[in-house]
């Protein structure tokens, strides 16, 4: 089976986890990420250049690694999500996820009849057809991990409705977008940015939904496990690699122009 995933079992078991956006167009970025202890890396295909042809060994690096893969989606029409899902990736992130129609077209693509309107093919994502197709469908069905991102103020103000969609497992709040829509750019503790915060995490304990988020520093993250957020994005390889270059070069610097 090429689904594989420990991720969502990691999560449905009420455990923490953590990984990195990666908008690179490295197999070496990955695989380094995935020897450094992530548990998960997030393709990203909507602020990146990543495309299906091009993520793919980038999705065998992270496998070689035993950390789990996902997708954010360029947006959330049925053929970009049917492409993604193809190639093998354990879970998908869909973008600008503001209503619930949205929502379930989205969930609807992630799904083989009779509960959605995938198609299905001989891919990678089933093993190239060397399993039975049955057995492959039944395990597509209920071992992806399907979520949605809030990032706007109409998707707070919708939230209850699209938490209510069955087959979402994760509403992943990004911060920065939501921080823009509300009209305090970058303020991440804003009181308008902890109201909007606050009613997708009662939402997703009411729906019996996860919570993810993403975090830029250890403090942040400090303050939303104490919020009770599970799944953490935190930063991207280009900032982690931007941060830890100017700390060398820094450092080296100063000691260059020691007298």
């Amino acid at each position: 089976m090429i689904i594989r995933s420990a991720l969502k079992k990691k999560l449905l078991k009420g455990e923490r986890v953590i990984g990195t956006f990666v908008g690179l167009d490295s197999v070496d970025t990955v695989e380094i990420l995935g020897r450094s202890g992530f548990d998960f890396v997030i393709l990203d295909m909507e602020h990146a250049p990543g495309a299906p042809n091009s993520i793919m060994g980038q999705i065998r690096a992270a496998e070689g690694t035993g950390m789990d893969v996902l997708a954010r989606l360029t947006n959330v029409e049925r053929t970009t999500v049917l492409r993604t899902l193809d190639l093998g990736v354990s879970g998908v992130l869909a973008p600008q996820v503001n209503d619930a129609v949205t929502a379930r077209s989205f969930i609807d693509a992630t799904l083989y009849p009779p509960l959605g309107c995938r198609g299905f093919a001989g891919t990678r994502a089933a093993a190239y057809g060397s399993v039975p197709i049955l057995e492959y469908i039944a395990e597509a069905n209920t071992q992806l991990l399907r979520m949605v991102q809030c990032e706007t103020e109409q998707a707070v103000r919708d939230v209850e409705e699209i938490a209510s969609i069955k087959d979402i497992d994760l509403i992943f709040v990004g911060p920065y977008d939501l921080s823009l829509s509300l009209g305090v750019p970058g303020d991440m503790f804003h009181p308008k940015m902890a109201e909007a915060v606050a009613k997708v995490l009662a939402v997703c304990g009411k729906f019996g939904k996860l919570a993810g988020i993403f975090v830029s520093s250890e403090e942040e993250m400090k303050k939303r496990i104490e919020q009770g957020f599970t799944f953490f994005a935190y930063s991207m390889d280009t900032m982690i690699f931007a941060a830890a270059a100017k700390a060398i070069a820094d450092g080296a610097r100063r000691l260059a122009d020691e007298r």
